[in-house]
């Protein structure tokens, strides 16, 4: 990519004692059947969806039980991480919020508050730049994502403060249309990672996290080149307390949500050995790895005690952008505490989906994606799944 971030300057300190917990959220769609995209079967969607009352948005915003944690009750010291699936608020001209995208991210909004939130951005936040990757008129089974750019204000108000670029839609006006992503989010007081060779830093309570994204597409730091991708966590340990990998890996379906060794193809594109660079990037430096591209949750491993998420499948679908059918309608919210130095401590899952117009809520009463995750950790990783109890806690095998 031609627009790139000015480097970042290492930061010279060790690594002592520090409880750091991070929280990571999920969501895919809810129903039954389906394909992750809208754009990869025959479902269409109207132009509008409509925003729940002022009223109603405000009891969204009301936190179930346990879903923000009491950071005064926390070890001395700690900071909150937080992190999403895939997000996108919409598509222009014809499939955007209404009233303009107003409380979108309202019924997930306390399970997202953190000191550090962090989120995939699966498109460009843009005006039409002419350069559409699916030429015009549209090519059949191809969808150009954009939401134009005051959207980054919505993601500011949910308290998104780091978004992920690395994935295949965040170049789909362009590297134009790049570029005004990036005006965006830098206009509104957002972070960027996943740019060739980037690394954000980001302070934290006196804590440098450093996070990367990688994904298989030109212009991202890509996945695939096992020796760079260590390479540039090895870098990043030099500038930070605390390392996290954001992950766009995988092929995607409703079938997806099992982990296999060996590379993933969809529509031709190898889409990443995902044990193989996970594992690579945790020896190399890395304190988590959060995954996503499958829009579908699959399960948690332990690797050298540090944590890997395969993918944390759908967090929005605005404008019904991602089907919500059978196991593409779980998802939830990962809390992870780790110590400065990259130890696990514990975790929580609570789960989400999106509603019938692809907008964020969470799954209180039912906990679906919990129960898959818990399913699919065992199923693919056995003795070194993340196992889950039914309060949600996470904890490292014995």
């Amino acid at each position: 990519m031609n627009s790139q971030p000015s480097p970042q300057r290492p930061g010279l300190f060790g690594r002592p004692i520090l409880t750091v917990t991070l929280v990571v959220a999920v969501l895919a769609g809810a129903g039954l059947g389906g394909v992750a995209l809208a754009d990869r079967g025959p479902e269409r969607a109207p132009a509008t969806w409509h925003a729940a009352p002022t009223s109603a948005r405000a009891s969204a915003t009301t936190p179930a039980a346990g879903d923000v944690q009491d950071t005064a009750a926390e070890e001395p010291d700690t900071i909150t991480f937080s992190a999403t699936g895939d997000i996108i608020m919409g598509s222009a001209p014809n499939k955007l919020p209404a009233n303009n995208g107003e409380g979108f991210f309202d019924s997930v909004k306390p399970g997202l508050k953190s000191d550090l939130v962090m989120g995939n951005l699966e498109q460009p936040l843009t005006g039409d730049t002419g350069t559409s990757k699916c030429g015009t008129p549209p090519r059949a089974n191809c969808f150009a994502f954009r939401s134009p750019p005051s959207y980054a204000g919505h993601l500011k108000d949910a308290g998104f403060e780091l978004l992920n670029t690395a994935n295949n839609h965040s170049k789909d006006f362009g590297t134009q249309g790049y570029r005004n992503t990036v005006k965006a989010l830098e206009g509104a007081g957002l972070k960027h990672t996943g740019a060739e060779g980037q690394i954000t830093v980001v302070e934290v309570k006196g804590v440098k996290v450093a996070v990367v994204g990688f994904s298989p597409y030109a212009g991202a730091n890509n996945l695939n080149d096992i020796p760079a991708a260590k390479a540039v966590i090895q870098e990043a340990t030099g500038q930070a307390d605390v390392v996290v990998v954001q992950v766009h890996m995988g092929a995607e379906g409703s079938d997806k949500g099992h982990v296999k060794p060996g590379n993933e193809l969809f529509f031709g594109e190898n889409r990443g050995d995902p044990i193989k660079f996970s594992h690579a990037v945790v020896d190399a430096g890395a304190d988590v790895v959060v995954g996503h591209g499958p829009h579908v949750l699959r399960g948690m491993q332990f690797y050298k005690g540090k944590l890997i998420a395969y993918s944390l499948g759908n967090f929005a679908g605005g404008g019904r952008t991602l089907s919500r059918g059978g196991v593409l309608g779980y998802g939830g919210i990962l809390r992870v505490t780790v110590t400065r130095d990259g130890t696990f401590k514990s975790g929580k899952f609570l789960s989400t989906a999106m509603n019938s117009a692809g907008r964020p809520t969470r799954d209180s009463a039912n906990e679906r994606g919990r129960a898959r995750v818990r399913e699919l950790s065992a199923a693919d990783f056995g003795d070194t799944a993340a196992e889950i109890d039914d309060n949600g806690l996470i904890s490292a095998p014995a």
